[in-house]
């Protein structure tokens, strides 16, 4: 597999990894809250894949290179919170700083993109990773308001679905730009 090919396969990793971690977010009738866990634990291992298989795809040393890596760094961090033997407050936590790394590490990415040359496909990786940020940034925020003893189902619920529409958005656009080089 080239490089550009890792990219594309990560991009879609990534992106069904949101999409099914949106899906473990939201408050289904027709799931179990085990069931709903367990989506939102495989989006997170998906997403962990896909931004380490974008990040491996780089050939240098780049911000987007390190925002990848600590993207998948965050949702390892979640995955911990999900899966360790952890009280209730600590698991939390580890959801919070895990969101909060990805939205660290999509920030970085999303420096080198706005210095490349404008085009449809460079669109498709702002929109999409403004998105992402804001969507685990309201993920982190949910975590803080539960942690205060509110609810912020809601709010996380939307930041799911928020993160995951921004990461099929960059998804078309590297799709695109694969096109476009390989036709």
């Amino acid at each position: 597999m080239d490089r550009k090919q890792k990219e594309l396969f990560g991009a879609w990793v990534q992106a069904s990894g949101t999409t099914l971690a949106a899906i473990g977010s939201t408050p289904l009738k027709n799931f179990s809250e085990s069931q709903l866990t367990s989506l939102n634990l495989w989006g997170n291992e998906l997403q962990a894949l896909g931004n380490a298989l974008i990040a491996d795809s780089e050939e240098r040393f780049t911000l987007e290179k390190i925002g990848n890596q600590i993207q998948s760094a965050g949702n390892i961090t979640v995955i911990a919170g999900i899966i360790l033997p952890l009280d209730d407050v600590t698991g939390q936590e580890l959801d919070i700083k895990g969101n909060l790394m990805q939205a660290v590490g999509g920030t970085a990415a999303l420096k080198d993109t706005l210095t490349e040359e404008r085009s449809v496909e460079s669109l498709y990786n702002i929109y999409g990773g403004l998105l992402q940020i804001i969507g685990n940034s309201m993920h982190a925020i949910a975590g803080i308001i539960v942690l205060q003893g509110r609810e912020g189902g809601n709010i996380n619920t939307s930041g799911s679905w928020i993160q995951a529409a921004g990461s099929v958005i960059q998804a078309i656009g590297t799709t695109k730009d694969y096109s476009d080089e390989y036709g």
